[in-house]
């Protein structure tokens, strides 16, 4: 991470760690060997956007985009210009039958970043049209890591959980002080099973305005 963001003194200790050392040795080969989604400068986007001290909303994902172009370092964004991955799509659909905000052509997720949505990947490299290729191989320890300090921070913050996988981090969440959203994925193979009318924006908004705190614009784009 540059040295520039305020999370380097709070995740330090994890690159002194043993599996730092192995997880960085496994993406290098990766690298040498494969296509691998995002870029280097992309990896840790999540922490360079959106500083510690702002973070208000964490939406936590799983894998990154695996397809071409589409993974810049934000779960479920995509970069400008980008087509919708059908889960984007489905956030929009929500999105609009939420707040009744329009369906927006982009799906870059920039401005949510830079309000306080820590919009975290559990895994924050994958292989190239190979979903889940980099899981078990360290990132895991260190996202662990990133929610766990995001839940010690003495403020409230809403957690949105959604899908099994980020369901199972709430163990990491001081649930009496912080606010758990959670429903199924936004994957077509589950919205329908609960994502869709699960009103995760307004409820997060609704949220932060009861603990004090700027709710979120979440319109999709440039301001």
């Amino acid at each position: 991470m540059a040295a520039t963001t305020d999370w380097n003194p709070i995740l330090r200790a994890e690159f002194g760690r043993p599996y730092w050392a192995e997880l960085m040795s496994f993406v290098a080969e990766e690298r040498a060997a494969h296509t691998v989604f995002p870029p280097p400068e992309r990896v840790f986007a999540a922490l360079h956007l959106t500083a510690f001290a702002e973070v208000k909303v964490l939406i936590l994902g799983q894998d990154p985009y695996h397809g071409a172009g589409q993974a810049h370092g934000l779960c479920f964004s995509v970069g400008d210009g980008v087509p919708k991955p059908p889960s984007l799509t489905n956030i929009c659909k929500e999105l609009e039958s939420d707040l009744g905000l329009p369906v927006p052509d982009a799906g870059n997720l920039e401005s949510w970043a830079r309000q306080g949505v820590l919009l975290l990947n559990a895994t924050l490299t994958v292989r190239a049209r190979q979903a889940a290729s980099h899981q078990g191989r360290g990132w895991e320890t260190f996202t662990d890591e990133v929610i766990r300090a995001v839940s010690a921070k003495p403020e409230p913050v809403v957690f949105i959980l959604w899908g099994a996988s980020a369901r199972k981090k709430k163990s990491l969440i001081q649930q009496d002080r912080h606010v758990v959203i959670e429903s199924p994925h936004p994957s077509p193979l589950s919205a329908h099973r609960g994502f869709f009318g699960s009103r995760p924006f307004s409820r997060a908004n609704d949220a932060l305005v009861a603990a004090g705190r700027e709710p979120v614009d979440w319109r999709i784009g440039p301001r």
